[in-house]
């Protein structure tokens, strides 16, 4: 912070000597050894300062997006909460590309069916987080396959499930049951950070709370401890995956992740 004080002090203080050298009209001249050296000074501390870890923090933090929105992170409690999260899945921490070989496995086929529902696409994240993309996993209240459906749940929205047949671990069919019912839950709330929430603790649970709560931000909802972790998970599983170099996946990393992509080269 001290450093980029000094940074900007230097540049107002070049800007103030240009204006004293070059205030008459016979002091212009774009020639002059002084003034572009000048200038050329100028530039390079205004370049330091856009690039300077707290701007790239800054400009990193406002790509971070959910469902098309921008997520808060303006709020410090919401930034400790991404942060933790974001760190859990960094490669630091899983010491694994599994995460990246299942994302380029199934995400593709994923992501084209959601997109034929109208479901933005980041919902694609959904099974990484749930199941891990192992539809073997079964939780212990009986959610299941590749989304984890309740039995009940996956029957109601075209599943097959029972003794010998059990179509949650089918990943195409189950996908399109999944858009069915992430679609219902939007028709519902009108808002897709609140469908995720809801899809996580179900619809009639967060309605309860949000009409006690009386609020429908979900980053100012008191929720239990899964669903009021779970866009963070979502957002940070996102972000290891498109930032992949940024976050220790070497291996996966390209010459530019898509964050730094679009926004450093708009910091200058």
């Amino acid at each position: 912070m001290i450093k980029k004080r000094v940074l900007c002090s230097s540049i107002v203080l070049s800007v103030m000597i240009l204006s004293k050298l070059y205030s008459t009209p016979n002091s212009t001249s774009e020639e002059d050894p002084i003034r572009k050296a000048l200038l050329e000074q100028v530039e390079k501390q205004k370049k330091a300062i856009a690039l300077s870890p707290e701007k790239q923090k800054e400009a990193y933090y406002r790509s971070v997006m959910f469902a098309n929105e921008q997520v808060p992170l303006h709020n410090p409690s919401v930034e400790k909460k991404f942060e933790r999260y974001l760190a859990n899945f960094s490669f630091r921490k899983q010491q694994s590309y599994d995460l990246h070989k299942k994302a380029a496995a199934h995400l593709p086929q994923i992501a084209a069916i959601l997109k034929s529902y109208g479901i933005p696409e980041d919902f694609k994240y959904v099974p990484l987080v749930e199941s891990d993309m192992n539809p073997r996993i079964t939780s212990h209240k009986g959610a299941g396959g590749y989304w984890q459906f309740m039995p009940a749940t996956a029957r109601l929205y075209g599943l097959k499930v029972n003794g010998s047949v059990d179509e949650r671990k089918d990943l195409i069919k189950s996908t399109h049951a999944a858009a069915r019912y992430l679609k219902s839950l939007y028709k519902e709330f009108n808002d897709w950070t609140l469908v995720a929430a809801a899809y996580n603790v179900g619809g009639g649970s967060l309605k309860n709370t949000i009409r006690r709560q009386g609020t429908k931000d979900y980053y100012n909802l008191h929720l239990n401890r899964e669903t009021g972790s779970y866009v963070y998970k979502l957002v940070s599983m996102k972000q290891v995956i498109e930032n992949p170099n940024k976050h220790g996946y070497k291996r996966y990393g390209q010459t530019y992740d898509s964050y730094q992509h679009t926004n450093e080269r708009n910091l200058l």
